[in-house]
């Protein structure tokens, strides 16, 4: 299945990850906000995966299909939220999808995932310094002061936890695909998909710190 070639499977398999990119988003309204209007979403692990296994550019459709359902459905942050989602899914998504499809291990999963993550916080900090005055209707001088001990952590820690997830799930995840003839065959998709108790344990490790570090964001520890 070429990554350029949006033939009838691959528009299937783009449909499936655009639903349960959804579904995540519904799931994750459960999650308590930071600082009242910041939520996580782990749309953007089900949206990496799709990167990893079909290219940067399903990426891009996934995240615009998905923002969109939830802006016309359960969202009430209209065309502004659609935007920020965008903009925040793309700018970790792209980087790594990019990078891993340029070098195609384990290694080049965790730099394109690691650039993922930067690109985002980076992206972010600027976006919410443009945009949140507005949505927020609040002096740009109070986004200002909540640019480090708010937007920083929290976009840091949101895409450390997509990262860990993208980690612990990718392998089971293209398996399937392939046992079900939705993926391309292993030699020509980054090798075969064994099971390594090192990568299991790291990426669970470091899914572990993020969870703990969101938990310390949201106040649970006191």
């Amino acid at each position: 299945m070429k990554n350029n070639r949006f033939n009838p499977r691959h528009i299937a398999v783009i449909a499936m990850f655009t639903a349960l990119a959804f579904i995540s988003v519904v799931i994750s309204k459960a999650i308590p906000n930071v600082a009242g209007f910041l939520s996580y979403e782990p749309k953007d692990a089900v949206i990496i995966i799709a990167g990893f296994l079909f290219g940067p550019m399903s990426s891009v459709i996934i995240s615009v299909l998905v923002s969109f359902i939830e802006m016309i459905t359960i969202s009430s942050t209209g065309p502004i939220g659609f935007l920020m989602n965008v903009i925040a899914t793309c700018a970790f998504a792209l980087p790594a999808a990019f990078f891993y499809h340029k070098i195609r291990t384990k290694k080049g999963a965790v730099i394109g995932l690691s650039m993922g993550v930067f690109c985002m916080v980076v992206a972010m900090l600027l976006w919410n310094y443009i945009i949140t005055p507005l949505y927020m209707d609040v002096e740009r001088s109070v986004v200002v002061g909540m640019m480090i001990p708010v937007f920083l952590p929290f976009n840091l820690i949101k895409g450390g936890l997509n990262a860990g997830i993208t980690m612990l799930l990718y392998k089971p995840v293209v398996t399937a695909l392939r046992s079900a003839g939705l993926a391309e065959p292993s030699g020509s998709a980054g090798g075969k998909a064994k099971f390594s108790a090192g990568w299991f344990i790291i990426s669970l490790a470091v899914l572990a710190t993020f969870v703990l570090a969101f938990l310390a964001l949201i106040g649970v520890f006191g």
